[in-house]
Order: C-alpha cells, then sequence, then structure tokens
C-alpha cells in the first residue's frame, strides 16, 4: 500500500481519517488541557463550565462540557459539538483537518476503514434554523434617556426599530434590538438589560447567531467595503457617524455560515474591535481565517476602548483615515 490512502482506503500518515474512531478515542477533557483550559468547574457529576474558549467572552457560565457525552456548547458564541468541533473552532480548520490533527496528537486506533466524513457541526439541530418571527414588538419606545446616554441619535433608534419595551413576555423591562436575516427578515429580538440584571443581552431559545450578522441586510450592496464590528452598539454609532456599510458579530467569531455571507457580498473588510484582549484576539483571528480571501485592514483600538463609546466626529475621522489607505491590508 502507498504512503497516501485513497477515499476509501487507510493513510498511513492520517490523510485518510475515521472519524468514529478518533471521537471515541480522544477526549474532550484531555484536548481541553492540551489548549490550556483549566479555568473550568465541575458544577455537576461529568459536568464542567465557564468562560468559553473559542470566543473567549467574560460570561462564566456560557460555556458547558459533558464529559459523559464529550461534547461541549456555547450559549453565547452559539458554538457546539464534539471534540472534532471544538478542535475545528479553536483551530478554524475543517473538522477533517481536525481529524487530522488529532490522530497525530493522540493514540488512535484503526481497523482498516475509514468513517463517513461528515461536515461541521457547529449548529447541530438548530442548523438554518432561523424563521422569520410571526410578530412584531408594538410600543417600542425610541426616545429612552439610556439611548440618549449611548449617544444614540432619535433618527438612529428609528431607522434600527431600537428601543425600551414596556410590554408583556420575554423582553419586557428591556431595551429591544430587532435582528434581520441577509434578506431582510426580523428573526430576533436581542433584550438588553438596563438595571443590571443578568442576563446583560437576552436572546430567544433556538436563535442561532452564528447564521446571521447583525445589520447585514442594510450594509449590503451600499459600498465594496464593509466595516465589521462586535456589538449592536458599536454598529449603531458607526452607521450614525456616516458609514452604513457596516455588520456587527454579536461577539468576536466569525463563523464559516457568516464568513460566506460577508464574502458573497463585499470585496474588503475592515476590522473595528474592542481593544480588549479578546477584541484584538478576535481581530487577529478573523484577519488570517480571511487571509488570501479577500483584503481585510485592521483598525487597532486603545487598550480597552470600544467603537460605542466614541462620537461621531472621532469615529468620522478615524475610518475616514483608513478607508482611504491601502496600507495595511493583507
Amino acid at each position: 500500500m502507498s504512503g497516501r490512502g485513497t477515499e476509501k482506503g487507510v493513510s498511513r500518515n492520517t490523510e485518510g481519517v475515521d472519524f468514529r474512531a478518533v471521537k471515541a478515542a480522544v477526549s474532550l477533557a484531555d484536548v481541553l488541557r492540551g489548549y490550556g483550559v483549566d479555568w473550568l468547574r465541575s458544577r455537576r457529576p461529568d459536568h464542567l463550565e465557564g468562560r468559553c474558549p473559542i470566543h473567549r467572552g467574560d460570561r462564566v457560565d456560557a460555556f458547558h462540557v459533558s464529559l459523559s457525552k464529550n461534547a461541549f456548547q456555547c450559549f453565547a458564541c452559539q458554538a457546539r459539538g464534539n471534540v472534532l468541533d471544538f478542535v475545528a473552532a479553536m483551530e478554524q480548520c475543517s473538522v477533517r483537518e481536525a481529524a487530522r490533527r488529532l490522530a497525530r496528537r493522540f493514540p488512535v486506533p484503526t481497523d482498516g476503514a475509514v468513517g463517513e466524513l461528515t461536515k461541521p457541526n457547529w449548529l447541530g439541530k438548530n442548523e438554518g434554523s432561523n424563521k422569520p418571527l410571526p410578530f412584531t414588538l408594538r410600543g417600542v419606545d425610541g426616545s429612552h434617556p439610556y439611548l440618549q446616554a449611548r449617544g444614540i441619535l432619535p433618527e438612529t433608534a428609528a431607522r434600527f426599530g431600537v428601543g425600551y419595551y414596556a410590554g408583556p413576555g420575554l423582553m419586557r423591562g428591556r431595551l429591544v434590538i430587532p435582528i434581520h436575516d441577509a434578506r431582510g427578515q426580523l428573526v430576533a429580538y436581542a433584550g438588553r438589560s438596563l438595571d443590571g440584571a443578568p442576563p446583560k443581552y437576552r436572546l430567544p431559545a433556538g436563535f442561532v447567531k452564528s447564521q446571521v450578522l447583525f445589520n447585514l441586510h442594510r450594509a449590503a450592496g451600499t459600498d465594496q467595503t464593509v466595516i465589521l464590528v462586535e456589538g449592536y452598539f458599536d454598529c449603531l454609532k458607526v452607521h450614525q457617524a456616516g458609514f452604513p456599510f457596516v455588520t456587527a458579530l454579536m461577539g468576536t467569531v466569525l463563523f464559516p455560515a457568516t464568513e460566506a455571507l460577508l464574502l458573497a457580498r463585499f470585496g474588503r473588510v475592515l476590522l473595528l474591535l474592542d481593544g480588549d484582549d479578546s477584541g484584538r484576539q478576535g481581530a487577529a483571528r478573523i484577519a488570517a481565517q480571511l487571509a488570501g480571501k479577500c483584503p481585510v485592514g485592521r483598525v487597532t483600538m486603545p487598550v480597552g476602548g470600544q467603537p460605542d463609546q466614541m462620537n461621531r466626529a472621532d469615529l468620522a475621522v478615524l475610518l475616514t483615515r483608513h478607508l482611504g489607505r491601502e496600507e495595511g491590508t493583507t
């Protein structure tokens, strides 16, 4: 047998990998230790939780691991799956490549047969499940003092449909932010806590964040360049500074589905993520992810700085300077 296997043969250099064998042989606990993830805590037998090592968020209850099922789920960035999905997310590679890398790092028995090559399971049963909402919230107050305090103009609040909701239901007493899919269909509301009550942002059960870019339906078609930010208020502030071609990750991770949305609509990406560790790591990760696929520019924020904390004039100067020069792109 030659060193390189065929699609139906087993390669001795792991070019072909039995996915089932890898998942059976490699524990997620061992992989977490290999990445230096030592901050997860046991809340009950066979269960760990803590900050998500994938998107490096701050929520200490976002990332959950079932040791008995060898599976994980992050309720913030929506990443989920088995040990292969975890490695694919951490190393920004395909599940096929993740299996190869694990087979090189861990002893994986082979029986002469290659398992079924499955697609990355980022979403599990929820894949593609963001359906249009059958309702819209009525009586949303776009003049709430919180918006004024955040520097959001009344016309911006009205355009985005953002405001305080005092009606019944899940979003009662929160600032609501409508979220649309790429076709402009309303698929969810994000509810921002105004009194410090957790969670900071509430999203409806079943909403798949990794399939959506906030404001994409407005940004697409306005320019060949898109400005990519982290959060809703970053997006609002950039938009009202005169740059409507802006969309938000709702985090720091560019998923395969959202990457495809970007590349299908824009020719260049300008990253404007926060100046904290999470934002800078996210910007570096996304720049590497998009390298060779499209030109990528990066705006480095001051340490701890956020776009939503800047006024319109300063944002306009900053973005005009970066959009008007070609150096620094990859």
